[in-house]
């Protein structure tokens, strides 16, 4: 059984930190929180909270994406391994319960991001809340082919086996979440939803998340991911063409094309869409393994359609698409694939209160 810490990044707090980093420690958690900056009022808070909390601060407020990775590094040093680690909002809107019930999941799939997944039926969510969510999961399911439900959920949980990746992604602020995401879908690193308790208070009036502004940050992530895509693919058709009229050679003209264009997409997802601090050498060992696997399959497959006539520049084109499709069906289908939930109760879908927020 693995250790289980809740990680909880806290921006003006109220009173119901302490209450649920209390009951959280009631539960056999252990707790760290991350006063991000907070306002000097605040201070009392957080003193209470350290009664069963770790509490970090950080003197500035620099974002929840910092404050995330200040707590996974604490983590990291202090407990070293065999933990799971649920993160949860300083607000209220995430239960104790279902806290436990994705560090469960996350013990049972160790090797897997665990995301807790809000009603998609409930009648008194926020619209600006469900608009963004339903836009953001469209543009990430068409720019991955990963099909997550709820792209914004806070609550999540997973295992010292994938924390060490999350902590060298960048993102200062909400796009980090956001990241990690595309982390996971770029490195087929399983996402399995289970569903959670919906809360809001106010209309999510208190969310320190800026509509507009920490939109534009996750869509960019998004449009860079799929950007090093699109690039790569250039470069490998063009490569393809030029290397063809050269050699005359059908595979030789393939693979030294992929081989450019894997390079290329490497270092554009390392250093520009992640930059990542990952070890270099373990990061091209992975990467580079699965390009020699796929070019495997696609080298073959060119092979056979030119050899069954047709034309070597279209025959390129739809070794590319059916390679496309496959991946993208493998993601959704088999790597991805959505795991039966026991739904929640429906009196537990939904819950009001008079004071908390959600993103």
């Amino acid at each position: 059984m693995r250790k289980q810490i809740a990680l909880i990044p806290a921006y003006d707090p109220d009173e119901q930190l302490v209450e649920l980093v209390r009951n959280m420690k009631q539960e056999g958690f252990d707790v760290v929180v991350v006063d991000d900056g907070s306002a000097a009022d605040k201070r009392e808070i957080f003193q209470a909270a350290g009664s069963d909390a770790i509490v970090l601060t950080q003197e500035e407020n620099e974002g929840k994406g910092t404050a995330l990775r200040t707590g996974l590094s604490y983590i990291r040093i202090r407990y070293e391994r065999d933990y799971v680690v649920v993160t949860m909002d300083a607000d209220g809107q995430h239960t104790v319960e279902d806290a436990k019930k994705l560090a469960e999941e996350a013990q049972r799939c160790p090797n897997a991001l665990i995301l807790g997944e809000r009603s998609r039926a409930g009648k008194n969510i926020p619209l600006r809340s469900r608009l963004g969510n339903a836009v953001t999961r469209d543009i990430f399911c068409t720019a991955t082919g990963v099909d997550v439900y709820d792209i914004q959920t806070g609550l999540r949980a997973f295992t010292d086996e994938t924390a060490g990746h999350f902590i060298v992604l960048p993102g200062d602020r909400y796009e980090y979440e956001m990241n990690v995401l595309l982390y996971c879908a770029r490195h087929h690193i399983e996402m399995l939803g289970v569903p959670i308790r919906t809360i809001y208070e106010n209309g999510n009036k208190s969310s320190h998340f800026h509509a507009l502004r920490d939109s534009a940050r996750i869509f960019r992530q998004i449009a860079k991911f799929a950007g090093s895509s699109f690039v790569s693919f250039l470069v490998d058709y063009i490569s393809y063409v030029l290397l063809l009229a050269l050699t005359g050679s059908v595979v030789l003209s393939n693979i030294s094309a992929r081989a450019l264009s894997s390079v290329v997409n490497f270092s554009i997802n390392r250093n520009l869409v992640f930059k990542s601090r990952e070890n270099l050498f373990r990061s091209a060992l992975q990467y580079f393994s699965l390009v020699a696997v796929i070019l495997f399959g696609n080298t073959l497959l060119l092979h056979a359609l030119v050899g069954a006539g047709v034309n070597r520049y279209l025959a390129k084109m739809v070794t590319e698409l059916t390679f496309f499709t496959i991946r993208w069906t493998v993601q959704k289908l088999v790597i991805f694939r959505k795991k039966k939930q026991t739904p929640p109760k429906a009196e537990l879908v939904e819950e009001n209160r008079p004071a908390l927020p959600m993103l």
